[in-house]
């Protein structure tokens, strides 16, 4: 995962019932970069997000992998192709113990049975999880849940992953354990696109964010940048917004 890939979004439209959700909606995110999705509720930035991960398909507009438009593919073609989507609602199968879901994953890939064991342990080891591998997806915290999460998404050897709100419903300490992990994964040179309503850690994390309003994008840049930016104190920071 050395190669440079990137994700773009070149003039995304979507309408429903003639009414513009999203307006001319273009941006991209390349390996190693974590860029980050923010708006108000019915800003049109969910319905960004869902664009990207194909659970959606934009009126006019497209969105492509490198070279290769996918603008029409479902997000089960899209995985295929290394850009994994991880939702908010829990996603883990409630019944199989953390091993299991990981091994579930993994047996989906074409390595040996030994080399599935190996990866397993590895993964386990990687995202500090190895002391709760027996225990059922249902007894876990959010924040053990979230880990298991993203370990399973990295199962699949991905080039991307789109997270929806990463850091919902777990705890401080928990939130910044996630965000040292999406440091890792960017490290290893995943891009990852992040949509949460915890604007103060989604800045702290991306390199790079896209303030959303009424449907367009009304500020991008780097954390210091989006502080300052008149818009996005007027339409979605608040005046009072802290530039620490």
């Amino acid at each position: 995962m050395n190669d440079i890939n990137q994700i773009k979004l070149d003039q995304l439209n979507q309408s429903i019932k003639q009414k513009p959700i999203v307006k001319d909606i273009s941006f991209s995110v390349s390996s190693g970069q974590i860029v980050g999705l923010l708006g108000s509720n019915g800003s049109g930035k969910t319905t960004t997000f869902n664009l990207i991960s194909g659970l959606s398909m934009p009126t006019s507009g497209n969105i492509y992998l490198n070279d290769q438009c996918i603008t029409a593919l479902p997000t089960y073609q899209r995985a295929r192709l290394g850009i994994t989507y991880l939702p908010q609602e829990p996603s883990i199968f409630q019944g199989l113990t953390v091993r299991e879901n990981l091994l579930a994953v993994l047996e989906l890939t074409p390595s040996s049975q030994a080399q599935h064991r190996q990866q397993l342990e590895l993964l386990l080891e990687e995202f500090q999880i190895t002391h709760i591998a027996n225990h059922l997806g249902r007894v876990l915290s959010g924040g053990e849940r979230r880990r298991v999460e993203i370990a399973r998404s990295i199962a699949m050897n991905p080039t991307f992953i789109l997270m929806d709100e990463p850091f919902a419903g777990i705890d401080p300490k928990t939130i910044e354990e996630i965000k040292g992990l999406l440091i890792q994964l960017k490290h290893r040179s995943i891009g990852i696109i992040i949509t949460d309503h915890n604007v103060t850690e989604t800045l702290a994390i991306c390199d790079e964010c896209h303030i959303i309003h009424s449907g367009k994008i009304i500020a991008s840049g780097m954390a210091d940048e989006i502080k300052q930016n008149k818009q996005a104190r007027k339409h979605y920071l608040g005046e009072h917004f802290s530039n620490a």
